[in-house]
């Protein structure tokens, strides 16, 4: 055998490995992307179920207790916002979160008003059918965290992946998932005024 066909059967095996090896790592890497489109949704699934439960949350106050109306109508406007804003996990993006974040966060905003009015209130404290959809309410903020942190998790994996080297050079131009972040001033404690 001559040296030039030696040569060509070296490259061929390297070009095939090489090429086997690309095939794997873009997988890898839609693999990686559809795992987090995937746990979006469950994000949004979590939000949907909490909003689900809060036209029964406001019935039950309503037929408990006589207190302000404006927080009943803070809920199911805040509510009818957050139903309204959707997001397609084929185009997550920065802008898309922050819009899909705010009007959650006006209805977990007016839920914390519900809850702390109804300390004012034994007698709807007391109410077995408040307290438990009270519990329900506070199981679903758990997942929600919960799921937002799961999907933190993958977009993390999938951005440090399409930016680890080499597979940087197969990822072309896949963008990054963008993570899901505290709203501005969370780190500090609502102030609660009687």
């Amino acid at each position: 055998m001559s040296k030039g066909l030696i040569a060509v059967l070296i490259f061929g095996v390297i070009a095939v490995f090489g090429g086997v090896w690309a095939c794997n790592k873009k997988n890898g890497f839609v693999g990686l992307r559809e795992n987090g489109k995937a746990q979006w949704q469950q994000v949004e699934s979590q939000y949907q179920r909490r909003a689900d439960l809060v036209p029964n949350i406001v019935a039950t106050v309503k037929g408990e207790a006589n207190f302000e109306k404006s927080t009943l109508e803070g809920v199911i406007n805040a509510r009818a916002k957050a139903t309204a804003v959707n997001i397609n996990p084929e185009n997550l993006d920065e802008a898309s979160i922050q819009k899909y974040k705010a009007a959650q966060g006006e209805l977990s905003s007016a839920l914390s008003r519900l809850l702390v009015v109804t300390e004012n209130y034994p007698n709807l404290k007391s109410n077995a059918a408040f307290a438990d959809l009270r519990i329900t309410l506070e199981g679903c903020e758990n997942r929600i965290a919960t799921e937002r942190m799961k999907y933190n998790d993958m977009a993390r994996d999938f951005n440090k992946e399409i930016q680890f080297f080499p597979g940087s050079l197969i990822a072309g131009s896949m963008q990054p998932l963008p993570y899901f972040e505290a709203e501005a001033g969370a780190e500090k404690a609502p102030k609660v005024e009687f």
